[in-house]
């Protein structure tokens, strides 16, 4: 577990080779004789003792559990066992396994002692660089043998994270929860350092993961809740190589206990000299807490002084004169304002006996465009000195270097040095403003100066026309829903900020250009429908304007950009196969896959890719598509058999894919065996399996409103038949009429006239029963004699018999020679129709 010695040098290599040769000498023919595998023997007698050891192994801390170390050659000269090797001289907890010794086949007397890795062994070369080895071998009855391997560990390209960031718990952070916002936390440091990246796995997390491994607070800072807060990041680190590790870091927010913010004395007074210059410190104020800001409350105006919201220091906006300014200055905790604290500042400006220049303006704010040429007069200042001459003012410029560089003094003259370069980073990192302060200084003794801050604002200028991409051409399904996202046209513009455009489409939307495209982003989008065989490609024209790259917004740039949209067909019609179902015989055959069939299937339109699959009945793997061509895979089959293949033939790729189902019936019989002439004829009959094919025809379904009006239209039809059956049925029952065939005149002959006499027809109905009926119900004649009325009507063909039978009612004779009187009217009816009204009459009656 501690470093091992250094490898040995050139010159200590040298000294121990020589101790090699001289221990060597000094072997006796007895000894045991050990060296390294490659060493070659003496030219007689038993080879030198340990020629090649001392010796040094380089390993790399890469090297896997049960790698070999090296391998050392023993020879014994008495052959009766095999020599015992151990290792000595090193610490326990070593990386290494007890030595294996193995005969060698080709020289009995010659054995193979291996130094491997233990199992679960993990080299570091930062810990121990080198290893000291101890072999001792030993052959039976011979003397031991003691030398030295050294083993070098070098460093592996295998990326290691350190513990205990790669352990699975990760490594614990605690932090106070009033962390100020972007804070550094944790620093992932695995070696070797440089050329590394850092990913975060997981994205449900408030922290930020830098690219160069630091975890930050949040933006916001944390939540201030007195409960214990716990995030848990989980990083991958790469380096250059591809090679990798990955560990997890978790951020425990503890419950802040953070002092208030306190002014040390709620009030002091400060003194301060007459016509001292803007922007000088007069104080600095001072609160105890923490993240501690300032701010003035009061007076709001006349503003005569500004604070430093973070050093608390005040300093004057412009020249001092004799007065008192009472300010209230509020010191406040940035990530939580409502711990505040208030203090009040007396200041004083009390007269001086000498005045220091007095410049007009005394403070310069000026508004430069971003093309101002160099050489252009800023400002120039208007100083006098009550004590001195115009002449004895001396004009300096200080600022930060980005500012100092950027302008230049000409006597009381500010101009600019170089171009103020809106569109360029360094502009845009100080916030597209300079600050200086000119020093305007007067001789005398003491000196005196005054200072005059300057603020310079670079305003921008639509320089560049916007670029439009190359290659903006797009692809896009002719069944694409409306909205669907065609592609995105990416326009570039160099005026800050960068890429700032808006997009608009030549034309608008319409059905000759069914496209819209997005405002801001440029994407285009399907507004309508499509059909590539009205219009195979679109040209459409984008309009690329450029917005908030100047100041005037009517001064913009715009460009058109040409954008092809093809379209991409697709089937219109599911594939149409001929025939739809196949019945095929094939004889099995030894070797290679043999055809079967070809399937002959359209598209539409023509030229449309077709996918074929096999969705059913292939048992076993026995059939293979390849295209339209179908292959049967010879195997083992031992009997004939039936297979109902189902192909799917499905259109290309689409929004919308039709297909079409084939059925397929293979008959395979194997392939015939010589069989030897016998006497006996054996007769085998195959019995036949039921072939099953399912066929789906189209049928119509209607919708449900239509069966509705079709069963209600039924209803009111059959409704309508009835109530007309009914009222002819009443009628005929009403006037009381039977219609008798002709042997019922002949009857009604011989009953002497009975019918000319005058006889009233309502005399023949029979008595009153006493019982009320309802007008509207038709009359029936009740039978008053349980006698039995046979009627035969020969032209009729007996039916009417039929109807009645022996016991379909009964009447008095007088009824029915009434009814017969009353039939005389209806001589005028043919035959037919008399027989007709008979039966139909009759009818009624027995209903």
């Amino acid at each position: 577990g501690v470093p091992g010695p250094a490898a040995p040098s050139r010159e200590n290599s040298a000294r121990v080779g020589a101790w090699v040769q001289e221990q060597s000498s000094l072997s006796t023919a007895g000894q045991a004789s050990v060296a390294l595998t490659g060493c070659k023997a003496g030219p007689r007698g038993l080879p030198p003792a340990l020629p090649d050891l001392p010796r040094v192994v380089v390993l790399s801390e890469d090297a896997a559990p049960g790698t070999c170390v090296a391998k050392v050659t023993v020879s014994c000269s008495n052959m009766s066992g095999s020599p015992n090797v151990t290792l000595h001289g090193i610490e326990p907890g070593h990386p290494f396994n007890p030595i294996a010794i193995s005969t060698d086949p080709t020289a009995p007397a010659m054995f193979q002692a291996e130094v491997t890795l233990r199992a679960g062994v993990e080299l570091d070369a930062r810990q121990v660089n080198q290893y000291t080895l101890t072999l001792r071998a030993t052959c039976p009855g011979e003397a031991e043998v003691e030398e030295r391997l050294f083993v070098q560990v070098t460093a592996g390209q295998v990326l290691r994270c350190d513990t205990p960031f790669a352990t699975a718990g990760g490594h614990v952070v605690q932090v106070l929860a009033d962390v100020a916002p972007r804070t550094p936390l944790y620093a992932v440091l695995p070696q070797p350092l440089g050329g590394l990246t850092f990913r975060l796995r997981n994205h449900d997390t408030p922290l930020t993961l830098t690219r160069r491994g630091l975890v930050l607070a949040p933006a916001g800072g944390f939540d201030p809740s007195n409960d214990t807060q716990t995030f848990r990041l989980e990083i991958e680190v790469m380096d250059r190589h591809g090679h990798n590790c990955s560990g997890a870091v978790r951020v425990e927010v503890l419950p802040s206990h953070r002092p208030r913010v306190t002014f040390l004395e709620p009030q002091w007074a400060v003194t301060v000299p007459e016509g001292t210059s803007p922007l000088v410190v007069v104080t600095r104020v001072h609160a105890s807490g923490d993240n501690v800001h300032y701010a003035i409350l009061a007076p709001v105006a006349p503003r005569l002084f500004t604070i430093d919201e973070v050093t608390g220091e005040i300093r004057s906006t412009r020249r001092l004169e004799v007065g008192h300014a009472l300010l209230l200055v509020r010191a406040y905790n940035a990530l939580h304002p409502a711990d505040h604290a208030t203090a009040t500042l007396n200041i004083t400006v009390q007269a001086t006996d000498r005045w220091a220049p007095s410049c007009v303006p005394a403070i310069s704010v000026s508004q430069v465009p971003e093309t101002v040429s160099p050489g252009s007069t800023l400002v120039t200042l208007r100083c006098t000195d009550s004590a001195s001459t115009k002449g004895w003012l001396h004009y300096a410029l200080e600022g930060p270097p980005a500012s100092h560089s950027r302008f230049r003094m000409e006597g009381p003259r500010l101009q600019i040095n170089t171009t103020l370069d809106y569109d360029s980073e360094a502009v845009a990192a100080v916030g597209f403003q300079f600050t200086a302060t000119i020093v305007v200084k007067a001789g005398g003794e003491p000196p005196r100066s005054t200072r005059v801050p300057v603020l310079v604002m670079v305003t921008p200028v639509n320089e560049f026309t916007p670029v439009c991409p190359n290659g903006a051409t797009f692809t896009v399904s002719e069944t694409a829903a409306f909205g669907s996202a065609v592609g995105r046209v990416a326009g570039t513009d160099r005026d800050y900020p960068p890429d700032s455009l808006e997009y608009s489409l030549e034309g608008g939307p319409s059905p000759a250009q069914p496209f819209s495209i997005d405002t801001h982003t440029g994407e285009i989008r399907v507004v309508g429908p499509l059909d590539s065989e009205q219009h195979k490609s679109y040209r459409l024209t984008v309009r690329l304007t450029d917005i908030h790259n100047d100041l005037d917004p009517a001064k913009r740039r715009s460009r058109l950009c040409d954008v092809t949209v093809h379209l991409q067909a697709v089937l219109d019609q599911a594939p149409v196969c001929t025939p739809e179902v196949q019945e095929l015989r094939i004889t099995a055959r030894l070797g290679g896959r043999q055809s079967v069939t070809r399937l002959a299937c359209q598209s539409s339109p023509n030229g449309a890719v077709l996918a074929y699959t096999i969705t059913g009945g292939n048992e076993d793997g026995r059939f293979q598509l390849e295209g339209n061509t179908l292959f049967y895979l010879p195997d083992d089959l031992a009997k004939p058999h039936t297979f109902v293949l189902l192909v799917e033939v499905r259109g290309g790729p689409g929004g919308l894919r039709r297909s079409t189902t084939v059925a397929l019936v293979v008959h395979v019989t194997p392939r015939s065996t010589p069989v030897p002439p016998s006497t006996t004829t054996l007769r085998t009959t195959l019995r036949k399996e039921p072939l099953v094919i399912v066929r789906t025809e189209a049928v119509w379904r209607p919708p449900a409103w239509f069966v509705a009006v079709l069963t209600v239209s039924g209803t009111l039809l059959l409704a309508t038949l009835g109530c007309m059956a009914r009222t002819l049925l009443c009628s005929n029952r009403d006037s009381g009429k039977l219609l008798l065939d002709k042997s019922s005149w002949d009857m009604a002959e011989q009953s002497q006239g009975e019918e000319e006499q005058g006889h009233p027809h309502t005399s023949s109905l029979g008595q009153f029963d006493g019982r009320a009926r309802d007008p509207r119900e038709c009359p029936v004649p009740k039978p008053q004699q349980p006698q039995a009325v046979s009627l035969e009507a020969e032209e009729s063909g007996g039916w009417e018999r039929q109807a009645l039978g022996s016991n379909a009612w009964a009447a008095p004779t007088g009824q029915w020679l009434s009814a017969v009187s009353h039939l005389r009217h209806l001589q005028g009816l043919s035959l037919q129709q008399r027989d007709w009204g008979t039966a139909l009459d009759l009818s009624s009656l027995s209903w």
